[in-house]
């Protein structure tokens, strides 16, 4: 776990919820899957994963959504003022958050992703920078 002055935050667009991370980022990663292109506005995903534990909301209520036409959906955590998507929470990824990066306060400390996964639904317009691992689907867990 990170020592409580090097916790990260993040908020909503307006500052009604707000959120704090104790623990270290297990994963960072670009996910190009059509979902997130819906969710992020065309673009991929950035994403940071972080055990369930070390994350807790500080201020206010996300709202949640699931679709409800998939046997296992992800349920997604957003401000129910301005709508900012803040973490999803998958039933592949369990005992874990996946954090969306533009959501934190300080972006510049979550550093650079490490792999891309769902490379294979990537739109033309979508660059993958050089040097980060790329995986047609999601990877197995290591």
């Amino acid at each position: 776990m990170a020592q409580d002055s090097d916790a990260l935050t993040g908020r909503c667009y307006c500052g009604e919820v707000r959120y704090r991370i104790t623990g270290d980022i297990q994963m960072r990663a670009f996910c190009y899957c059509r979902e997130c292109q819906y969710i992020a506005g065309g673009g991929p995903n950035v994403a940071a994963m972080i055990a369930d534990d070390a994350f807790s909301y500080t201020q206010g209520a996300p709202r949640s959504f699931a679709r409800p036409d998939l046997d296992t959906p992800a349920r997604r955590e957003f401000c129910g003022t301005c709508g900012t998507h803040l973490v999803t929470r998958s039933p592949r990824a369990p005992g874990l958050v996946i954090v969306k990066v533009g959501s934190l306060d300080e972006p510049s400390r979550y550093g650079m992703p490490s792999i891309a996964v769902h490379t294979a639904e990537r739109q033309a317009y979508h660059c993958i920078p050089e040097g980060v691992a790329q995986f047609e689907k999601t990877p197995p867990r290591a």
